[in-house]
């Protein structure tokens, strides 16, 4: 909330002209009242009305400019005559008023233009571009007036000024990586993948891997649920990356690999955020060397994300288009503190990107590592996937610890109890199923409703269909084991929301004499994992939150030490892959940055995207009018469950052509352009 001289920002009309400053009103949204650090914003303008926060402000030019914007992105599009020469018609008109030509035709002519751009232009940018022009000549009026019939210019017409604009829509904003989800939905729907796939590698380089296992936070920001149902943004995105692919083309970047500039980096972690960082640092023109503990590459997306939801050889494209930006990988190579020491003094920087790989505990009774049966999900995935995408048998000493009968994961006849409720538990549970286990079962807390939102609605109905069992408000209480300590049994406690009689968050309670037992083989935990961070050497004293992960401000990912960067799971703690894409995309820009100034600074469209994040572009109570409802969400062809519960073979086949462009044709195009005068 901020203070404001004037606003009509999402219909909240305030205003404070003639007031003195002590008594102005404040508004209810997350306004960018300061711009940054440095400098204070004095007006915001965009797509659902105008913000002053300075009396100061020249309005007739602030129109003029953000109309000037939206001509810049219309020629540029050109997919229909209101928002192409309705955008030219606007910056014009406004123009010739302030700088003191115009006339009472022309702002009479600007309404009209105004209102039939709202009604006619095919896309929201075109639709929306003039509400906060005419909510400046409806409440300005008199300023308009004043410069057409005085024949002078606006009053700040030739002073300097800062206008920094970013076009946004609700979906970009919603995705921790902003790709331009328009922008490849639109190449899908002209059929230009190479298009769709560049718009994509734009913010997020693994568009094989996020076609396939993101959990699309975009689609609950879709405007299109407000009519009927959610584009389906996902499977969208893979077209591009599939195309590139199965027709053996080189790699559409988005960008030309800059010429060297001398500088070097360091990358410890080869997974989402490593790949991430070193795709856009290199594409700067940085030397980029990127260490990766594993025999392989990719970090938990090649040793925890099974072959049935994410094709190796898939994600192997992405990876060999990082590759491709000149990225130099070292493999098998645990960097230890000495190596950190090292890598200070010969790397202009470095990006910690280590994961979080040491699976947590239930915290139950009689929870130790040794019981034979008691398997971390970490350390299952990684043999089962070592072994089904790389053919890499489990060591001997696993196959004793786990009473393997092979030199794999085999759980033929076993009975398999999993505690988690995300997608590495239920990766776990599916895999199991896959290797033979005669009954699974996952034990989770909460119930469908939150395992669903913490995973997808489809990940969880393909668990089920392959006969996973679910124990809703449970939890493992004791273990169970033999002479051999070897697990036998799991005590199991339920549990049951009461409400609070205060009315806050139900309570969940245990349910006395509700308690009962499963006979068990193994018990694999999958209810967080935490970071290893024995690199990090303890005389840099690097700052830690209380999560145990690597501390930074979480805009420009430098840690308390000058020079070493950190992203993803052992910055934050684990995440999505999409998130962890969208924190090494930031840092790469920031590192971009420092290592040839020596500072920490954000861009002007970094600044920008924090600012929309708080302010929120998806509205969900918007009324949606102008398009065709019930048009239905086409939904991709899925193995059939006898086909796939006993292999690897990929689940979901995507989209066809058919069903791709009639998924496209429903979007909406709804982009914004946002402006503040700083």
């Amino acid at each position: 909330m901020s203070k404001v001289y004037f606003s009509t920002w999402n219909g909240e009309l305030i205003n404070n002209v003639g007031k003195p400053q002590d008594k102005w009103e404040e508004s209810a949204y997350n306004l960018p009242a300061q711009y940054d650090d440095h400098r204070s914003s004095r007006a915001f303008i965009g797509w659902d009305g105008v913000t002053l926060f300075d009396e100061d402000v020249d309005v007739i030019r602030l129109a003029m400019e953000y109309a000037a914007q939206y001509q810049e992105y219309s020629e540029a599009c050109g997919r229909c005559a209101p928002g192409r020469w309705g955008g030219r018609i606007l910056y014009d008109q406004l123009n010739k008023i302030a700088r003191g030509e115009g006339e009472i035709a022309d702002f009479n002519h600007l309404k009209e233009i105004s209102k039939s751009m709202q009604i006619t232009s095919k896309c929201e940018i075109g639709k929306t571009v003039p509400n906060p022009i005419l909510d400046l000549m409806t409440h300005f009026e008199d300023t308009f007036l004043e410069c057409i019939n005085k024949k002078m210019p606006s009053k700040h017409y030739d002073g300097d000024a800062s206008y920094i604009a970013k076009i946004t829509a609700p979906c970009s904003d919603a995705c921790p990586a902003h790709v331009d989800i328009p922008g490849y939905i639109e190449g899908v729907r002209d059929l230009r993948f190479d298009d769709s796939l560049e718009a994509t590698r734009q913010t997020m380089p693994l568009a094989h891997t996020c076609g396939r296992v993101c959990p699309h936070p975009c689609e609950d920001a879709c405007r299109r649920t407000n009519l009927d149902e959610s584009i389906s943004i996902m499977a969208l995105k893979r077209l591009g990356a599939d195309y590139e692919t199965d027709h053996g083309y080189d790699f559409f970047h988005p960008m030309e690999k800059k010429s060297s500039i001398g500088k070097k980096i360091a990358v410890i972690g080869a997974g989402p955020a490593g790949l991430t960082t070193a795709y856009y640092t290199a594409a700067e023109g940085i030397e980029v060397d990127c260490y990766e503990e594993l025999p392989v590459l990719g970090g938990e997306v090649t040793v925890g994300v099974p072959e049935y939801r994410m094709p190796w050889d898939k994600y192997a494209q992405d990876i060999e288009c990082v590759r491709d930006m000149g990225v130099n990988f070292i493999t098998n190579s645990k960097i230890t503190a000495d190596d950190m020491r090292k890598f200070e003094q010969d790397y202009d920087a470095v990006m910690v990107a280590t994961g979080t790989r040491i699976s947590k505990k239930v915290r139950c009774d009689n929870e130790r590592e040794e019981i034979k049966g008691y398997w971390g999900a970490i350390d299952f995935l990684d043999w089962v996937n070592l072994y089904e995408k790389f053919d890499i048998k489990t060591p001997k000493h696993v196959q004793e610890k786990q009473m393997l009968p092979t030199d794999h994961v085999d759980l033929t006849g076993k009975t398999v109890v999993c505690v988690g409720g995300g997608f590495t538990s239920m990766d776990v549970v599916r895999c199991s199923i896959r290797a033979g286990a005669a009954r699974v079962i996952m034990i989770y807390r909460r119930d469908e409703k939150t395992i669903i939102r913490n995973t997808t609605y489809e990940e969880y109905h393909e668990a089920v269909e392959e006969g996973v069992e679910f124990f809703f408000h449970s939890a493992v209480n004791k273990i169970t084991t033999d002479e051999n300590d070897v697990l036998t049994e799991l005590l199991i406690d339920k549990y049951e929301l009461v409400p609070d009689p205060d009315g806050g968050r139900p309570n969940l309670e245990k349910v006395e004499g509700a308690s009962y037992t499963i006979e068990a083989d193994y018990l694999i935990p999958a209810v967080s994992q935490s970071a290893d961070l024995g690199l990090l050497p303890e005389e840099w004293d690097i700052e830690m939150t209380s999560w145990a992960t690597i501390k930074t401000n979480g805009k420009d990912y430098m840690t308390s030490r000058k020079g070493i960067f950190a992203s993803g799971d052992c910055e934050y703690g684990p995440m999505t892959i999409v998130n962890a894409v969208g924190q090494a995309k930031r840092a790469a820009s920031v590192m971009a940055r420092y290592v040839q100034s020596g500072e920490i600074t954000l861009s002007d469209e970094e600044i920008m995207e924090d600012h929309l994040m708080k302010l929120k572009v998806y509205d969900k109570n918007e009324k949606i009018t102008g398009w065709l409802p019930g048009l239905p969400r086409e939904v991709a062809e899925v193995l059939d469950v006898d086909v796939r519960k006993n292999n690897n073979k990929e689940v979901n086949l995507g989209f066809t052509q058919e069903q791709a462009l009639s998924e496209a044709e429903r979007c909406m195009r709804c982009y914004y352009i946002a402006m503040v005068q700083a």
